[in-house]
């Protein structure tokens, strides 16, 4: 039986310990704003936080969470105005959508980590999630716009 907080609600699995956290969340729990694209670990649209941390869930086995906290775009603010939602709207974001859970996750854990990224760093740490619509240049203004709005300083 794996144990492990979901969300901030703990939750018990008694299942396929290799079923991907992404199945789990999804068809188990279901928490659909995590999608599924590739299923190897390339795109970042699975992309979810584990103590913090973001990891493809589409590669993360339920074996690997047990103990761990886990946050999915449902968990990153129960109101929806998490600084990097909020700049996503007001950026215009978002064309198909379908991505942008995993860029959301992504970026929170770069603005955690690095409350003041450069423009290079923001580059560097969004690599490997793809945006099949090339909103690239308005991801990177939503992330420095949270970032700035979260306290860090403009570089």
């Amino acid at each position: 039986m794996t144990k492990f907080k979901l969300n901030g609600e703990t939750r018990t699995f008694d299942g396929d310990g290799e079923m991907p956290l992404l199945w789990y969340l999804r068809d188990e729990a279901g928490l659909t704003g995590t999608k599924y694209s590739c299923g190897v670990g390339q795109c970042g649209a699975c992309t979810v936080h584990v103590n913090g941390e973001a990891v493809r869930s589409c590669l993360t086995f339920m074996d690997d969470v047990e103990g761990e906290e886990i946050t999915t775009i449902e968990g990153l603010s129960e109101t929806g105005d998490h600084p990097l939602q909020k700049a996503w709207a007001e950026h215009d974001v978002p064309q198909c959508g379908y991505c942008q859970s995993g860029q959301i996750m992504q970026a929170a854990a770069l603005i955690a980590e690095n409350p003041d990224p450069s423009e290079q760093e923001i580059i560097d740490g969004m690599n490997g999630n793809l945006c099949r619509c090339g909103t690239y240049q308005r991801i990177r203004k939503a992330i420095k716009s949270a970032a700035e709005s979260a306290g860090g300083a403009s570089k």
